[in-house]
Order: C-alpha cells, then structure tokens, then sequence
C-alpha cells in the first residue's frame, strides 16, 4: 500500500496521473477497445493514411512489450517438452509455409492474382503472433507450452521466411532475400531487447502491478497499425463488394484451415494441447512482414491483410465453445478481457500479452 502510495504521489506531483488512470482504463477494456478501434480504422480512413507510415515503429514498440512480459520461469519449465516444442517450430515455419505456398502456385493464384498470392505467402511464412499464449489463457487453456513453441519459431522466421518468400514469389517482392531476412532479425532481436531489458529494470512485480496501464499502452499503439491496415476497407468494399467480401472470406478459409490441420497433426499429444498449438499456428503475425518488408506492398495485398485480422479478434469467442469442452469449467475464465490481458482472465499473469495483430 505504501508501494501505491508513493507511486501516485509521484505521478501527480509531475501531473501525469490522470494519464496514467485513462490508461489503465483503457487497458481493462480488452476485446472492446479491440473492436472500437477496427470499427475506427474503417470509419475514419483519414487517420489510416495519416499513422500509415510508423506502421514499423508500431510493430517494434508492440513487440517490445511482448518480450518485456515473457515470463523466464514458465519458458524454461516448457524446454522439458523439447520433442513437441520442436515439432510445433518445424510444422509451424517449415511444414505450413511448404503446403500452403505449393498450394497456392498449384491453383495458379501467382499468375492470376500476383498481389493476393503475395498476401498469402507472406501470411504463410511469417511467425505466430506473440499475443497467441494471452489468447489461450483468456479461454482457460494451458499457454505455456504455446510460449515456448512461440519463441521457438520466432527465432527461426529470419532464416525460414526469406527462404520461402523468395522460392514461392522470386522477384514479386522487391526486398532481396538477404534484406528480408536482416531486417527480420533486426527486429526481433532488437524488440527482444529492449524488452527483457526493460523487464530486469522493473521487475515482474511492477510489471505485473502496471498490467492495466501496460494493456492501455498496447491498445494505443496497436491502433497504428489496425488504422493503417484498415485505411482503404471501407472504400473497396463501396468500389468492389464482392471482391472485399471475397477476401474476407478467403482469410477466414485460410485460418480455420491451419487452426484444423494443425490441431489434427498434434491430437495424439492430447486434445488441449492439439488445440493451443492449432490456435498459435493460426495467429500468423503478418505485421511483422509488414515492418520487414516496410510497408511497401502492393493495395490489394494491405487488403487482404486487413480483412485477416478479423478471424485473429473473432476466433477467441468463436472457438471458446470448443475449448469448454476440452477442459473443466473451473479453468474457462467466466469472462474473457481480451488479447490484449496480461495472462488473460486475471491482471498480473504470466502469459504473454498481446502485440501485433
């Protein structure tokens, strides 16, 4: 209590706690701030254009917060499941990136639509997104092993992902293999960091005393990249319904299809296991492509990487049926705050928390 104490006093002293309190409350607000700024981003294209190009900025400052939440106790007890941990890394930067990039070619999409062939191969090869252990602990679910198998196939997407983009596109993508793979690492490496540099200056205590205000923070500045990528849906879907709509049913297609394969490859490792590891292949993190490759894509390749994020923020609630079956009613958190929660249901959580979309 003293701890608070001098903490408020602090900030008010320097007229900085009404801040402070907008954004813990902010930060409470989970999945509806989520969805408030989506509904923002479309609404008002303007400010789209406008954050458009920090688009990069954003994604590093959000991964940064990740790192700065990963929890060093819970990733090294996960090591001990080394033969699923390396499994779930080879399926998820080796296996998906080989099927679904060969499929794609074998239905002729690169000669057909070159741009949208460029979405989904980068969709294919980019990592998992970090906000998926927050995700599978908001539902009730075992998030440790998805931290592991997270950080795992991260660590290998600067050295995979340009390796496919490069078999799969050839010279549809203007940044050199080399350079995407720089970059990639760049940033990861740098976000890391920063991130559990930050951590052992603070401390998990007040890391987890500031969860609010930290989600506050993540909320903020996930809305530049949401706006950005949200900047042309409204005027494409007026200019071409059925081709927006098409789109968004693609990116739909595309994610229950790995949420399913991947969740039926590792059934045999028991069915909660199955599917955190199908939820984490499914959350592909095409914001980090997106700050690899500097934002400079084509139109129809931001759409659909737009359109993409709505099956990341649904599948929480979609799926949360399906999670209820796998484990007791006593572990499904009563109601889920949002990707954006610190170890979902509870402030203060180990899980990792939410970054890019």
């Amino acid at each position: 209590m003293g701890t608070r104490y001098r903490s408020k006093s602090f900030l008010q002293t320097y007229g900085i706690d009404a801040p402070v309190v907008a954004l813990s409350w902010l930060g409470r607000q989970g999945t509806r701030a989520v969805a408030a700024l989506v509904v923002i981003g479309i609404a008002v294209p303007p400010i789209g254009a406008l954050l458009k190009p920090f688009v990069s900025e954003a994604i590093f400052a959000l991964l940064c917060v990740a790192f700065l939440r990963v929890d060093p106790a819970a990733f090294r007890g996960c090591l001990k499941r080394s033969v699923l941990v390396l499994a779930a890394t080879a399926w998820t930067t080796t296996a998906i990136p080989a099927v679904f990039g060969a499929s794609y070619l074998a239905l002729g999409l690169k000669d057909r639509s070159p741009d949208l062939c460029l979405a989904l191969i980068l969709q294919a090869v980019a990592s998992p997104m970090m906000a998926a252990p927050a995700l599978a602990a908001l539902m009730g679910l075992d998030s440790t092993l998805v931290l592991v198998a997270l950080i795992t196939s991260t660590a290998v997407i600067p050295f995979s992902a340009p390796a496919f983009t490069y078999a799969f596109i050839g010279d549809g993508l203007t940044l050199s293999p080399l350079a995407l793979g720089v970059r990639l690492f760049a940033i990861l490496a740098g976000s890391a960091l920063v991130g559990i540099t930050v951590r052992r200056m603070a401390g998990p205590v007040a890391i987890e005393r500031h969860a609010d205000e930290i989600n506050g923070v993540n909320i903020l500045v996930l809305f530049v990249f949401v706006a950005a990528v949200m900047e042309s849906v409204a005027a494409r879907f007026l200019a071409a319904p059925v081709l927006t709509v098409g789109f968004a049913a693609l990116a739909f297609l595309v994610y229950f299809a790995v949420f399913g394969l991947t969740s039926l490859l590792f059934v045999r490792a028991g069915p909660e296991r199955a599917f955190v590891l199908g939820l984490m292949a499914s959350q592909r993190n095409m914001g980090l492509m997106l700050a690899a490759t500097g934002g400079a894509l084509p139109d129809l390749t931001w759409l659909y990487f737009a359109l993409s994020q709505f099956p990341i923020y649904l599948s929480p609630q979609l799926l949360r049926p399906l999670a209820r079956r796998l484990v007791s009613p006593s572990r499904i958190a009563p109601r889920p705050r949002g990707p954006l929660d610190s170890g979902g249901e509870r402030r203060g959580g180990s899980a990792s928390s939410s970054d890019v979309p």
